[in-house]
């Protein structure tokens, strides 16, 4: 047990995911994700903590809390969202009012993804991202002003 010596960190986990899917490795990415929901099972609200300790996985058992962590903590409670991003390929062109996803994935955990109100400049858009064997579908379900949607394979 100690804090810096093999603890895991959901928010350096969630960097570390984000350098992977910057690479085109969002499988990779995906993993991680995987990794630290499968952790937020274990823990009431799924609100991640700071750290947990870094011992082997054991099956059907949670993470061994770090004793001192904060819980939830606000780096740890953005580190889903990034990894969503992540997986997505999700960027944005202010300039070209573009909301694009760039080769998406989902995770395995996830078949379905809703995400509402995606600003671009003072426009928005809801879109559905759906499994379909190995792809990924994306449809629109709301557009508030001229917002492009672009989808990468």
């Amino acid at each position: 047990m100690s804090y810096h010596n093999g603890s895991v960190w959901p928010h350096d986990n969630a960097l570390i995911a984000a350098g992977f899917a910057r690479y085109g490795f969002r499988r990779e990415a995906a993993r991680i994700f995987e990794g630290i929901f499968a952790a937020s099972t274990y823990i009431d609200l799924r609100r991640l903590p700071e750290l947990f300790c870094g011992f082997p996985r054991q099956h059907t058992q949670g993470p061994t809390f770090y004793p001192v962590a904060c819980m939830p903590q606000a780096w740890a409670a953005a580190a889903p969202l990034s990894m969503i991003q992540s997986c997505l390929g999700l960027s944005f062109s202010p300039t070209k009012l573009n909301i694009m996803f760039d080769e998406p994935i989902l995770p395995a955990f996830l078949d379905t993804i809703t995400l509402q109100r995606l600003a671009v400049g003072a426009e928005s858009a809801d879109v559905i991202l759906r499994r379909s064997g190995k792809n990924v579908m994306i449809e629109v379900l709301n557009r508030h002003g001229p917002v492009r949607i672009i989808s990468t394979s």
